[in-house]
C-alpha cells in the first residue's frame, strides 16, 4: 500500500558500524612488537573510513548535546571505543582504558604512548637498526621483516628511512658468504624488494651447491680394497685364537718358518683344509 511504502522510506538506515561483529578479524592487535603502531593506525583508519566512523577519531568535534543526532553519535562512538580497546594487547590495555572516555580521547592516549619522547625513542631505534645482523635471526625473511618494522618505527618518530638506506643496511648485515652479491647491490642500488630477491637467489644457489651429488653407502669398501686380517702372514705361525694358546709351526713350513717358493708367490692364503693337524689337538677320524 502507498502508506506502507512511505513508512519504509522514513525508517532510518542501519549504520554500517553495527555490522562489525569482531574487530580483531579486521584490525590486528597492537603490541608494539609483532604489530607496530603505524601498521595498527593504517589498518584502523582504513576500516574506520569504510564503516563511516573516521570522524570519531580524527579530531572532528561531536554534535552538541542538544542536537537530535547526539544520542545516535554517542552510541556509535561507544562502538568505536570498543574497537580501540579490543585491539590493544594485554600490556597496553590498562594504559589506555579509562572510564567515561570517548573514542577520540582513547585514540590520543595510544598516540602518546608511542610518540612521546621522540628523541630518546629515535636514538634507541636507530641503534637497533644499524646493528641488525642476519645471524641473529632464524631465517632471511624474519631479518627483512625486522628491518622493515624498524624503518616504519623510525618514521613514526620523525626519522624517515629512505629505501636506499634500507637496502644498504640490508646488505651490511649479511655474512661474508654474500660478499659477491652484496658488492653488486652496493654498486647498482636496486629497490628493497629487488635487492631482497637477489639475495634469496644467491642463498638458493649456495644451498644447492652444498647438497651431495651421489649417495655414499658407509662401510662398503670395494672388493679389491678389503684386507684379510685373519689370514696367516708369510713366515708367521698361525695362532690358536679359539683355544687361547699358540699353535706350533705347520708341517708345510720349512725350518726357518718360511713356505716354499710356490706358496710364497701366492697373494691369497692357502685353503683351510691344506693345514695339517696341530700338535696336541685330538684327531677326529
Amino acid at each position: 500500500m502507498p502508506g506502507e511504502e512511505k513508512s519504509d522510506h522514513q525508517k532510518p538506515a542501519l549504520h554500517p558500524v553495527y555490522t562489525v561483529t569482531n574487530i580483531q578479524n579486521k584490525v590486528r592487535v597492537l603490541d608494539g612488537v609483532k604489530v607496530s603502531y603505524s601498521l595498527w593506525v593504517d589498518l584502523f583508519k582504513l576500516h574506520a573510513r569504510g564503516y563511516k566512523v573516521l570522524h570519531h577519531i580524527d579530531g572532528t568535534a561531536p554534535p552538541a548535546k542538544s542536537d537530535s543526532l547526539y544520542d545516535s553519535w554517542t552510541e556509535v562512538d561507544a562502538i568505536v571505543l570498543q574497537w580501540i580497546y579490543g585491539t590493544m594487547s594485554d600490556d597496553l590495555l590498562p594504559r589506555v582504558l579509562k572510564r567515561d572516555s570517548t573514542a577520540r580521547e582513547a585514540w590520543t592516549r595510544v598516540e602518546n604512548i608511542f610518540l612521546n619522547n621522540k628523541g630518546a625513542r629515535a636514538a634507541s631505534l636507530e641503534h637497533e637498526f644499524i646493528n641488525l645482523k642476519l645471524g641473529k635471526f632464524p631465517n632471511f625473511d624474519s631479518y627483512c621483516q625486522k628491518l622493515k618494522d624498524l624503518s616504519v618505527a623510525l618514521s613514526d618518530v620523525g626519522s624517515t628511512v629512505t629505501d636506499q638506506r634500507l637496502v644498504l643496511q640490508l646488505v651490511r648485515g649479511l655474512p661474508k658468504d654474500y660478499d659477491t652479491v652484496a658488492a653488486y647491490i652496493n654498486q647498482t642500488l636496486p629497490n628493497f624488494e629487488n635487492a631482497r630477491s637477489m639475495i634469496e637467489l644467491e642463498n638458493h644457489r649456495q644451498e644447492s651447491r652444498e647438497e651431495p651429488t651421489a649417495l655414499v653407502v658407509p662401510n662398503s669398501p670395494p672388493p679389491d680394497s678389503r684386507t684379510w686380517d685373519d689370514a696367516p702372514k708369510s713366515g708367521q705361525p698361525r695362532n690358536n685364537r679359539g683355544h687361547g694358546g699358540k699353535r706350533g709351526n705347520n708341517s708345510g713350513h720349512q725350518k726357518g718358518g718360511h713356505r716354499n717358493s710356490k706358496q710364497h708367490q701366492q697373494p691369497s692364503p692357502a685353503p683351510a683344509q691344506s693345514w695339517g693337524p696341530m700338535p696336541g689337538w685330538p684327531s677326529y677320524q
